[in-house]
């Protein structure tokens, strides 16, 4: 290639140093490290790397399609992650065990975070871009993920039209089925509070658990003697605390999907037949830990 710079380290470079080389491979002899894997579980195996990465099959002839598969399976993978902690953290918290609920807590936090930070990856992609590639999609939308349907449903934000986008597969349906009908982590939160003794009507400790949580005063006086007394109730107030951090970075999650879908496909209807950025826009008004917020306004 007679343009090519002379020296390219991808044709082997006359300025390469064997020494280094040599170097190197010293530093991993002397640091013994595990080389054979004939007969040994390796990185890959463990991990199943081979089954993760022969899972993007791209419909459209469109570069830019491969952006749009990872962001949404990646994705997918931390909510699963965050579905395993949210479920620990709610077992804990209905046995009163508080510790290791903050931990699994403070880790979906996290989690939501490295969510919201995804979306600036996926802005990257323009909207002729995105047109490009639209028409292979069909009805395929984020909306039906089952995942993030069952994380909905454990923050409390109850809707059985919900169910329907999962009624054609028995095993996601009974997922989500499981998640629309227990006790959300709020309802846990709560009953938790009433089992050390602070006052929580029964319409919020017996109810049931398929409908959207309603607010409620005396809730908010509950929450109240908490945070008016956190020496006394330091782990309800921490509680509290922690879940003000999930909802904050929820509802950064929502804001920066709104932004990214308005971004790059205006205000065209969404795949999945919604509205697309209205529809957004109205869960942005969605709270999930009422009481949680207005007390606030009262201290």
């Amino acid at each position: 290639m007679a343009n090519e710079p002379s020296g390219c380290p991808m044709h082997g470079s006359s300025d390469t140093q064997p020494g280094a080389a040599h170097a190197t491979e010293a530093i991993v002899a002397e640091e013994k490290a595990q080389l054979d894997f004939s007969n040994d579980m390796s990185y890959g195996d463990y991990l199943h790397i081979d089954q993760i990465l022969s899972a993007q099959h791209p419909l459209s002839p469109a570069h830019d399609e491969m952006l749009f598969i990872v962001q949404h399976q990646t994705s997918e993978l931390w909510m699963k992650l965050m579905l395993h902690e949210l479920r620990g953290a709610m077992a804990h918290i209905a046995q009163d065990q508080m510790a290791p609920a903050f931990k699994m807590l403070a880790r979906v936090s996290k989690i939501m975070e490295q969510l919201v930070h995804a979306w600036d990856v996926l802005a990257t992609m323009t909207p002729p871009e995105y047109t490009a590639i639209r028409p292979y999609l069909g009805h395929s939308s984020g909306f039906q993920s089952y995942q993030y349907r069952c994380i909905e449903f454990a923050l409390g934000n109850k809707n059985a039209a919900m169910l329907k986008p999962h009624a054609h597969s028995a095993e996601r349906l009974a997922m989500v089925q499981a998640a629309f009908e227990a006790p959300s982590l709020y309802d846990e939160a709560l009953k938790l509070l009433a089992r050390r003794g602070i006052a929580v009507p029964t319409s919020h400790l017996q109810r049931d658990w398929t409908q959207p949580y309603a607010a409620n005063e005396a809730v908010e006086q509950a929450w109240l003697q908490v945070y008016r007394n956190p020496e006394q109730h330091w782990d309800l107030y921490q509680l509290g605390e922690e879940l003000t951090d999930l909802e904050d970075a929820f509802r950064l999650w929502r804001f920066r999907h709104v932004t990214t879908v308005e971004r790059v496909i205006g205000f065209k209807r969404g795949s999945g037949g919604t509205g697309g950025v209205s529809y957004l826009r109205k869960m942005l008004d969605v709270v999930l830990f009422p009481e949680i917020w207005t007390l606030r306004t009262l201290l």
